[in-house]
Parts: C-alpha cells; sequence; structure tokens
C-alpha cells in the first residue's frame, strides 16, 4: 500500500514544474492557451489519482464493522 501512496506526489510535480515547460499561449484547447488547459487537466487527473489511492487503501474496506 505505501508505494501507492507515492503516486499524488505525480500531480505535484505536474502543478509545480509542468508551467515552466508549457508556458505557452497557443495552441488552444478548446478555447483555452495551453498553460491553461494543462492546469484543468492536472486537476481532473488528481482527483483520477486520489480515487485510485483510496479504492487501493486497504482501510477503506466495506466488509470491516
Amino acid at each position: 500500500m505505501r508505494s501507492i501512496r507515492w503516486l499524488a506526489i505525480v500531480p505535484f510535480l505536474a502543478l509545480l514544474v509542468g508551467p515552466f515547460f508549457v508556458n505557452r499561449a497557443t495552441p488552444l484547447i478548446l478555447g483555452l492557451p495551453f498553460l491553461l488547459a494543462w492546469i484543468v487537466a492536472w486537476i481532473l487527473i488528481t482527483s483520477l489519482i486520489m480515487a485510485v489511492i483510496y479504492a487501493a487503501d486497504p482501510a477503506n474496506r466495506e466488509d470491516e464493522p
């Protein structure tokens, strides 16, 4: 279980370090500049990663009283 918790660092690094590499106004994605689309995408991906970590955590099993 401990190894999957390290997955939570990926969004942190993507939002902290990523903008230095993707800071462009073009291309536009759904009308948003690329940097803003990057941030929105990683917020959604973070939710998915947290759901995977939650599902993999044995403390969250329903069979416990």
